[in-house]
């Protein structure tokens, strides 16, 4: 271990407010409370939990990170910003662009997710979802979908999307037609800013934007069940633009490695939950 040990282990309400108008500032896990109801009703609260770090790799400081997931022995990642989005296989312990398919200018490049043998794309307002070749990242043509796009990913024959609402829309991957949605609530409150997505164990695991939290929802009630609290890791990154905010996880199943990173960040971690068998 070097640098940073474990996280320290807070009890702070889960409660998110809606940004304003000219835009969110950033908010730590102790941060965000609303005032309690006038009735005295408690606020529901959930513990944080820590996280250990297991292992750093060299990740590229400029890739604005929009999506990140583990498949075929490699991370895929998705990067935003118009004109220089787009979507890569990169090398773990190298942080090497192995293999790019750019997205055409002036789409901005969103969440990532894999379908059978195929990843699929986001575009923030551009409406385009873009298919590609798991293996090569050639074109397999486009899907059409309403509003933003913020995260992706693959929860049994569905894709799960964000849009930045406290909302998930649940998406068949064959057509890209909602199915139906998730309300994400903490008790009754509304948790919005879900961004990048992946799946663990059957949870949906969410980046909350501008914060340094992850959180853990249960796709069949839409309620939080687990929250992360990543403070230390960022301090250690200690990014200076305000846009360089945590962003980015990636599940490998099958040798159950979480990594997590962000925006404009030189590096990407592998942590452990430390309530986690190691």
């Amino acid at each position: 271990m070097i640098g940073i040990g474990a996280v320290a282990m807070v009890t702070a309400p889960i409660l998110f407010a809606r940004p304003a108008a000219v835009g969110p500032a950033p908010i730590a896990a102790q941060e965000a409370a609303e005032p309690a109801p006038a009735t005295g009703t408690p606020r529901p609260r959930l513990r944080a939990e820590s996280a250990t770090i297991v292992a750093r790799y060299p990740h590229d400081a400029g890739a604005f990170t929009q999506g990140l997931i583990w498949y075929d022995g490699a991370l895929y990642e998705s990067v935003g910003q118009p004109g220089v989005s787009e979507v890569r296989r990169v090398d773990l312990t190298t942080g090497r662009v192995r293999r790019r398919a750019r997205i055409p200018a002036p789409q901005f490049g969103e969440g990532l997710a894999r379908w059978q043998g195929e990843l699929i794309s986001l575009t923030w307002t551009s409406g385009i979802a873009h298919r590609w070749d798991a293996r090569t990242l050639k074109s397999r043509g486009q899907f059409r979908y309403p509003g933003e796009g913020w995260g992706l990913t693959t929860l049994g024959d569905s894709l799960i999307l964000s849009d930045g609402t406290s909302d998930l829309r649940v998406l068949d991957p064959t057509n890209f037609a909602e199915r139906r949605r998730i309300p994400v609530r903490l008790g009754d409150t509304p948790v919005d800013r879900l961004n990048e997505l992946e799946v663990i164990d059957g949870l949906i695991f969410a980046n909350i934007w501008f914060s340094n939290l992850i959180i853990a929802i249960d796709p069949a009630t839409g309620q939080v069940t687990r929250a992360i609290d990543l403070s230390p890791v960022v301090r250690e990154v200690a990014p200076t633009d305000r846009d360089a905010v945590l962003n980015g996880i990636a599940w490998d199943g099958e040798r159950r490695r979480l990594f997590v990173t962000g925006k404009y960040w030189p590096t990407l971690f592998e942590i452990r939950l430390d309530d986690a068998a190691p």
